[in-house]
């Protein structure tokens, strides 16, 4: 079976490193980037099987991005999950509105975010068969 390929897009690059090497040992392909508008060249020219989407990046903000690609048929069908530190119930109303599919905040257990990895490429690959 080939391997899924996850984009991370995510300026604390320690962070995202250890999001890589988790993601990496459960036999995902991951990618990633530090800016906005670095992801979501990424996201357009590797189309993803699956986005991991931080809120507060350099250059463009992760609602813009989720938006941009939520809206274009091209990449609308992209799973993205918006991984955030930001807390507040209108953050997450923000990101719903910008077509994420799931909201988690950082500090979470990292179960949780293999989890909804594993639920949206099943309801994605059953979706696009």
């Amino acid at each position: 079976m080939e391997r899924k390929r996850i984009l991370i897009i995510e300026d604390e690059e320690d962070f995202s490193k250890g999001l890589q090497v988790i993601l990496s040992a459960h036999d995902f392909e991951v990618h990633t980037a530090t800016t906005g508008k670095g992801g979501l060249t990424l996201a357009k020219t590797l189309h993803p099987d699956l986005i991991i989407l931080d809120i507060m990046l350099p250059e463009i903000d992760g609602y813009k991005i989720c938006r941009l690609l939520k809206f274009d048929e091209r990449y609308k069908k992209i799973p993205i999950i918006l991984l955030t530190a930001r807390t507040q119930e209108e953050d997450e109303v923000l990101g719903k509105e910008a077509g994420a599919d799931a909201y988690l905040v950082k500090g979470q257990k990292v179960e949780l975010l293999i989890e909804q990895i594993k639920t949206l490429l099943a309801k994605s690959s059953t979706s696009s068969a």
